[in-house]
């Protein structure tokens, strides 16, 4: 006799629970299967913590509705709590979104005062930040001219983000949530950035040179900056 194919298989971890959820099968099938392997007695509520709990969908792309109703099944009236839903798939709008978070935007341009421009990714600007203007990237900031204004990168909270300039002497620049004010009379910096030391988690500036040994990723751009 063939042994009935496992739709729902449940693991345990240090951590707590992994739900494997079959991604070949229908999704109403799928539905019975972790109902009735949820009626045990065993996950009802107990005394202590709630047990973490991860759900893997392989292939299978799970809309929110039914993100919802799953986590619903699993966690009323029992001691678990949904960690995390994890997938090899995603939608169109999630892809587009990574694509736009890893894009370099190259920009020639003069940020004048009163002028702010704004990214989705990291930011390679041909040109000066004059004070009064404010360059915004959600990833770095690379200048090839001088930033005598504001800059602000890593603004959705990427704290791996750095600001780079040809010639560095900005009013202000901010890091994910990091700030550092600067005195009208502050010496400019030549081929100097900013980054945040995780140590301290304080905003640093450095030379353009340091960043190939703490950032080794961003090289490429350094070099384009140092030219």
């Amino acid at each position: 006799m063939v042994p009935k194919k496992q739709h729902v298989t449940i693991k345990g971890t240090k951590e707590g629970l992994v739900f494997l959820l079959d991604d070949l099968c229908s999704y109403d099938l799928l539905i019975e299967e972790l109902k009735d392997k949820l009626s045990s007695k065993h996950y009802q509520l107990s005394d202590g913590p709630d047990l973490l709990v991860k759900v893997e969908s392989g292939y299978r792309y799970l809309q929110q509705e039914q993100k919802g109703e799953i986590e619903s099944i699993i966690t009323n009236g029992r001691k678990l709590a949904i960690e995390e839903f994890s997938s090899h798939v995603m939608s169109n709008e999630e892809a587009q979104m990574i694509k736009r978070k890893n894009q370099t935007i190259t920009l020639t341009s003069i940020v004048r005062s009163g002028q702010v421009i704004h990214v989705d990714g990291d930011i390679l600007l041909i040109g000066d930040v004059n004070p009064g203007g404010k360059l915004q990237a959600s990833g770095s900031i690379y200048i090839m001219g001088a930033l005598r204004g504001i800059a602000h990168a890593g603004v959705n909270g990427n704290e791996d983000a750095v600001i780079s300039a040809a010639v560095l002497n900005p009013s202000q620049l901010k890091i994910a949530d990091k700030i550092k004010l600067f005195e009208s009379s502050s010496e400019e910096a030549i081929m100097s950035s900013a980054y945040i030391d995780h140590k301290s988690q304080s905003l640093q500036i450095g030379r353009v040179q340091q960043l190939v040994h703490t950032h080794r990723h961003l090289s490429k751009y350094v070099d384009q900056v140092m030219e």
